[in-house]
């Protein structure tokens, strides 16, 4: 993990290795998951969330959803927050040559918090269960390299055909095309494993109290915006954690991170992001505390355009309205120079395969280029573009400078919009979406592949019967030279030559500009060091709660 203590929190700008993904032969590394922390155990963690979409593996997809399932369940393999890919129940991994075969032993004795054994058939069991066309789950592409996913989704088999249990302990996966990252990708909590009480993925039961095999467990059930409660599991099978309970308060959405801040302040929360407003007074009364966090995590943040519909729709639109932005100005009246400016896709942590400036338009607000390049686009003066936001969250006051840049520039209308942020999530699915969105990613697992196949593939957009967009690639980007990439890198045995490829893919989406790059991702936080030791963010950007402990 990230540092060991508290002093490299406040350090910042750490900087992310990502491990070198599996090219074949075994893996007997097993079961480096949880260390459990140096403090003494008991305690209640207390932090504030917003509505989460999901706490159900089935369909967990954001931040505040994924906090909840990380905890709940462990899968083969989880991320560090450092981007090391660990074994947790994997024992061992094989993968064929031809890299279309993956067979996972399976650690035997562990048990689902009611009791029920987690063995191969429980994985396929929640894999299958996603895949489903009932399920209509937004994260199931993942699993779209795994053969047979096609026939499941679209309702003409209910079981992956490259799903198998030669053993109880024993899981083969047979995939459709190479992918030589497959165990990377298990990571994600949309592999985990569940137990029969699950049932099917709209079992409103299972997804309100899921029952899960990981370190913790529910104490009742998810009382949707009032809170969340999460207990030791004292049965887990590997590390226990330290911590008696997790109190996560979930609060309106309209001021979230303003709620956050007056909790931590009042002594209500244990762990707090802040409204960017307040990001300066915070900085300045907690890190002398040693209560401040500040780090470069493995997330971007974009303008999302929509690309098959609306004033965006030409690379040269949206170029436009790149040149238009003055990023630096923003950092520094909005920010307070605590972000630093985006020009690519792929973060600088992910340092293998960063590429500088690749994003041209990007660099330095261009009033001429963008005036030009919106009338060769007929990006007419008085053309309205919308731009979409997730309020309480401290979007608000960068979302309106953009807007104003926007009109000053180019002499478009801009019709900012905020929303919480499930119907903002919504509302990018919608067959008419238009303009853009505010938009960030924070990787999955630590892959390129994780930012380019999700945002940007054609195989992510995956529009349903009513054209609804059911990927994640909701700028409905389609390049095929992009999509040939992709899977060239996929089928790349050597870790090197697949990085180099991967470059080559994201210059061909950031040429189209497909997204509009804005900061990296710089996580602030404030947390209880008074109290709590072993306190990290994890690599999705939560606190680390199964390592965690009371000083």
């Amino acid at each position: 993990m990230r540092g060991a203590k508290s002093a490299k929190w406040v350090a910042g700008a750490a900087i992310i290795a990502l491990a070198a993904t599996a090219c074949g032969g075994n893996d007997d590394n097993a079961d480096k998951g949880k260390d459990g922390g140096s403090g003494k155990a008991g305690g209640t963690f207390r932090l504030g969330i917003t509505e989460p979409v999901a706490i159900d593996p089935y369909n967990a997809q954001e931040s505040e959803g994924i906090l909840v399932t990380d905890n709940l369940f462990s899968g083969l393999y989880e991320p560090t927050a450092d981007g090391q890919v660990v074994p947790v129940l994997a024992e061992s991994k094989q993968v064929s040559d031809d890299g279309k075969t993956w067979t996972f032993k399976i650690k035997a004795g562990t048990k689902f918090s009611n009791g029920e054994v987690v063995d191969a058939e429980s994985f396929i069991r929640g894999w299958n269960r996603v895949a489903q066309k009932k399920a209509a789950s937004d994260v199931a592409y993942h699993m779209a390299g795994i053969a047979g996913f096609a026939d499941v989704q679209s309702g003409k088999a209910d079981k992956m055909s490259g799903l198998s249990a030669p053993d109880e302990n024993t899981l083969e996966v047979k995939l459709s095309e190479p992918d030589f990252e497959f165990d990377t990708k298990t990571t994600h909590t949309v592999f985990s494993p569940v137990p029969k009480v699950a049932g099917d993925a709209k079992n409103a039961a299972y997804n309100t109290a899921p029952i899960g095999n990981g370190p913790f467990k529910m104490e009742g059930k998810w009382e949707h915006n009032k809170k969340i409660t999460l207990v030791r599991n004292d049965d887990y099978g590997l590390t226990k954690t330290k911590l008696d309970k997790v109190e996560i308060s979930i609060l309106n959405s309209q001021n979230g991170t303003t709620l956050e801040y007056q909790g931590f302040q009042s002594g209500q929360f244990d762990w707090a992001r802040m409204p960017t407003p307040q990001l300066a007074p915070a900085k300045a009364k907690y890190e002398p505390l040693g209560e401040w966090i500040a780090e470069d995590t493995n997330g971007m943040n974009y303008l999302l355009p929509i690309t098959d519909n609306g004033p965006l729709k030409s690379a040269k639109a949206r170029e436009a309205v790149s040149y238009a932005i003055d990023r630096d100005a923003i950092i520094k009246g909005v920010f307070q120079n605590m972000m630093t400016k985006s020009a690519t896709i792929l973060p600088p942590v992910f340092k293998d395969v960063y590429t500088k400036d690749l994003c041209t338009s990007c660099v330095k607000q261009d009033k001429v280029k963008a005036k030009t390049l919106a009338k060769e686009a007929g990006l007419k003066p008085g053309t309205t573009i919308d731009i979409g936001y997730n309020t309480g969250a401290g979007h608000e006051e960068w979302v309106q400078a953009v807007a104003q840049q926007l009109e000053d520039v180019l002499g478009v209308k801009v019709k900012a919009t905020g929303k919480p942020f499930a119907e903002l999530l919504a509302d990018q699915q919608k067959p008419k979406a238009t303009g853009a969105y505010r938009f960030a990613w924070g990787a999955d697992y630590p892959t390129p592949d994780n930012f380019l196949f999700p945002l940007l593939s054609t195989a992510s957009i995956n529009k349903d019967a009513s054209g609804k967009v059911t990927g994640d690639n909701r700028g409905r980007y389609s390049n095929k030279k992009f999509d040939e990439l992709l899977a060239k890198a996929r089928g790349s045995k050597d870790a090197a030559a697949r990085n180099e490829i991967y470059k080559e893919a994201e210059k061909v989406a950031m040429d189209d500009v497909a997204l509009i790059p804005l900061w990296n991702r710089t996580q602030l936080r404030l947390v209880n060091t008074k109290k709590f030791a072993d306190v990290k963010m994890d690599f999705h950007e939560n606190p680390n709660l199964a390592e965690l402990s009371l000083k």
